[in-house]
């Protein structure tokens, strides 16, 4: 075989979306790396694990390209966070608009006693970036997300209800479902 020839075979053997198996998957980003906090309020995440399960479609997506699901619990508590990523083939291209690239569908925390929620205004705002993400976030290997953005939360302690700004923060490991 000619170089070209082979050269075209192997790069007709490298998996979509990733240039090696080396470079898929979390590298070291830590499991419960997500941190939400304001106001003297701290509540963090873990065990975000993502699915193709096509919640919230993109009209302008490519064939084959399935909205990705991202879904995780706080850590050492039962209430959950949620995100759909409407076109997972930009995962790791650059970075994506936190509330619109990478929506936030459910925020629920305990902090202080006090109960949080995502508040629907003002939107989000920031970025996320992937790294380590293959074949449209479904590789096996799972791959990493740092968030750096602000939500509106609604925080309930007591009789007592109120807004505030919180920051979404911090590297965490997304695993395969």
């Amino acid at each position: 075989m000619t170089r070209r020839a082979l050269l075209a075979v192997a790069l007709l053997t490298v998996p979509a979306g990733c240039g090696d198996d080396d470079a898929c998957g979390p590298g070291a980003a830590p499991d419960d790396g997500l941190t939400l906090s304001g106001d003297g309020l701290t509540a963090s995440y873990a065990g975000l694990e993502a699915g193709a399960n096509n919640d919230c479609p993109a009209p302008d997506a490519p064939e084959g390209v399935v909205a990705l699901t991202i879904a995780g619990r706080q850590a050492g508590g039962t209430d959950f966070i949620t995100f759909c990523v409407p076109r997972p083939d930009r995962l790791g291209v650059g970075a994506l608009t936190l509330g619109t690239d990478v929506q936030v569908v459910d925020l629920f925390a305990d902090a202080a006693g006090c109960s949080l929620r995502l508040a629907t205004v003002p939107a989000p705002t920031g970025t996320v970036t992937a790294s380590g993400a293959c074949d449209d976030g479904t590789s096996p290997a799972g791959f990493a997300l740092t968030f750096a953005g602000e939500l509106a939360m609604e925080r309930t302690c007591g009789a007592t209800v109120d807004e505030l700004r919180m920051t979404l923060a911090g590297t965490i490991a997304v695993a395969a479902q």
